[in-house]
């Protein structure tokens, strides 16, 4: 099996810090626009989307900051890889970013960072940061 390759991406998204942060840390948040439902039973998160099924853990959060998961395997043991969502403030334009970190398959890269480019389109969409 081929290791993946830790990547980040930085996406300008007109909203506020708060407002973002209820889209990328609760369950009805991410259902919106990250994936088809979302469910959570404490630290545990199920992902769905059409047929698949993934599982995270909650592995860290910041309250209006980032929200790290981290995924899970068939045992619901802990795997090395994780996505980590992070709202940045600049702190004289007070422009905000979400910057995605994740993990691809070096040759699925293109690919992945379409997938989130689509994805976080969704999330300006339901934002209205369009």
């Amino acid at each position: 099996m081929s290791s993946k390759v830790r990547y980040e991406i930085e996406f300008p998204i007109n909203s506020s810090p708060q407002l973002l942060y209820q889209y990328i840390s609760t369950p009805s948040g991410l259902s919106e626009w990250f994936a088809d439902n979302v469910n959570s039973r404490g630290e545990f998160f199920t992902f769905i989307w059409n047929d698949s099924k993934e599982k995270a853990r909650l592995a860290s959060k910041k309250t209006g900051e980032r929200i790290k998961f981290k995924w899970l395997d068939d045992n619901d043991k802990d795997t090395d890889y994780y996505f980590e969502l992070r709202i940045m403030e600049d702190e004289i334009t007070k422009d905000v970013s979400l910057v995605v970190t994740d993990f691809s398959e070096e040759e699925e890269l293109d690919e992945s960072k379409l997938l989130w480019e689509n994805q976080i389109s969704d999330l300006k969409h339901v934002i209205g940061s369009v």
